[in-house]
């Protein structure tokens, strides 16, 4: 009898050894350009933003437990109401990622929503566009806090990353607009790589960046200040624009899409 042994691409046990690292890498680089390829997926906006948020009605009825309940701790209770000040955004992300959805499918070139695949300001980006009647695109990452890709992006857009660096390619390489809700840390690495994409001209490409909630931004960050410490220029804060109002933004990002579009 003679022996048949495993093909290399069939072991499971090298593909995910350290020395195959390499291929798994290109697959994560590979997989997602066919898959989207063949959805024809050229234009998307993105939403970063944090995947703690909640919808505010959700966030009001956490915080009304624990204020009914005998033994809640003060600092669940002052996380919940942090929780429900920020759930303000969740329904506002939602709100503008329906409009600029639905505004999509009546624009010659389609825009897909796409969102990191999470909770939270990610799930309501995917929401929104759910509530639009069209696909939009889950950029997922393997958390042990986040469990998979949320419930309203399509599934045939729908993917799961290993590796952060290939996941940031996928969410600027078909971007034209990026829409950054209040965040932490994760927000912030997403937000800042991106102007750092564009300021260094990295990123070939114009893309803007607006930044939602004037309270939220301008209380975290003076912009200003990198100005006059001499670490940007005054150009760069050209780069992006920091909108309050859903319906303000909806009109500035259709505005300037339509302009640079044509």
């Amino acid at each position: 009898m003679t022996n048949q042994p495993n093909k290399s691409y069939e072991n499971l046990e090298f593909l995910n050894s350290h020395d195959a690292r390499p291929i798994r890498v290109l697959c994560e680089l590979m997989e997602p350009a066919t898959r989207l390829a063949q959805n024809e997926i050229k234009n998307t906006i993105v939403f970063f933003g944090s995947a703690r948020s909640k919808p505010k009605i959700e966030a009001q009825e956490d915080l009304n437990n624990l204020l009914n309940s005998n033994d809640a701790k003060e600092t669940d209770i002052l996380k919940a109401k942090y929780i429900l000040k920020l759930s303000e955004y969740y329904d506002r992300a939602v709100i503008l990622a329906e409009k600029l959805a639905s505004w999509s499918q009546n624009n010659k070139g389609k825009y897909y929503i796409c969102s990191g695949g999470g909770p939270g300001m990610m799930e309501a980006a995917n929401r929104g566009a759910h509530k639009a009647s069209t696909e939009s695109i889950a950029l997922g990452i393997s958390l042990p806090f986040e469990q998979g890709v949320n419930q309203y992006a399509s599934p045939e857009l729908s993917f799961e990353f290993h590796y952060f660096f290939i996941r940031k390619f996928y969410f600027l390489y078909h971007a034209k607009a990026v829409v950054v809700f209040p965040g932490g840390f994760g927000t912030m690495d997403e937000l800042f790589e991106t102007l750092t994409l564009i300021q260094t001209g990295k990123l070939q490409k114009r893309v803007p960046i607006y930044l939602i909630g004037r309270d939220f931004w301008e209380g975290l960050i003076n912009f200003n200040n990198f100005v006059e410490w001499g670490v940007i220029s005054a150009d760069d804060l050209s780069l992006f624009k920091i909108i309050d109002d859903t319906d303000e933004a909806y009109e500035t990002i259709t505005r300037d899409l339509e302009e640079s579009s044509q």
